[in-house]
């Protein structure tokens, strides 16, 4: 089955999000835009129209207000921002050892003990994660906030104890 992609190219002038840029506030406008309905596509290959709702490429391409694509690449910016000096002022290591701890942090499982409370409205951060992120200071509505459908029960603390053991 084909898959139907529309790719374009608004303006070259601004750096690739992963060059090193010293660029505090992002572009106002995006230097691509990839639409495919492939990201919305169920087992046959097909538009889900009855979870998804109709869907117009057209509108998915059209240009948005330029403080929306701001705010949605306002992290992305300022991660790079911070990747670039720290590779000025520390060398090439610097970037590349905290993207690793980033990644280890990030893969590093959570015990059942801190899992999802039973009422479903908070969720255990990675404060490990937050910390090498620049984001500890911060609370955001994801910190606070977590959809029911994501969310599952908290473990028993002694249970898992007892599997770990094998008791």
């Amino acid at each position: 089955m084909a898959q139907h992609s529309t790719q374009i190219i608004r303006s070259p002038a601004h750096s690739h999000p992963q060059e090193p840029s010293l660029a505090i506030v992002p572009p106002s406008q995006p230097t691509t835009a990839s639409v495919s309905l492939a990201t919305t596509a169920n087992s046959h290959g097909l538009h889900d129209t009855l979870q998804l709702g109709v869907r117009s490429i057209a509108a998915d391409v059209a240009l948005k207000h330029p403080l929306e694509n701001r705010i949605a690449q306002w992290d992305a910016t300022r991660e790079n921002l911070e990747m670039t000096l720290q590779r000025n002022m520390y060398g090439v290591h610097a970037p590349v050892r905290l993207m690793m701890e980033r990644q280890l942090v990030s893969s590093a499982p959570t015990p059942m003990s801190l899992g999802l409370p039973g009422s479903g409205f908070t969720k255990p951060g990675n404060l490990h994660l937050d910390i090498l992120m620049g984001r500890d200071e911060e609370i955001r509505p994801q910190d606070v906030l977590i959809d029911r459908a994501q969310s599952t029960p908290a473990g028993d603390f002694h249970l898992g104890m007892e599997r770990k053991l094998r008791l």
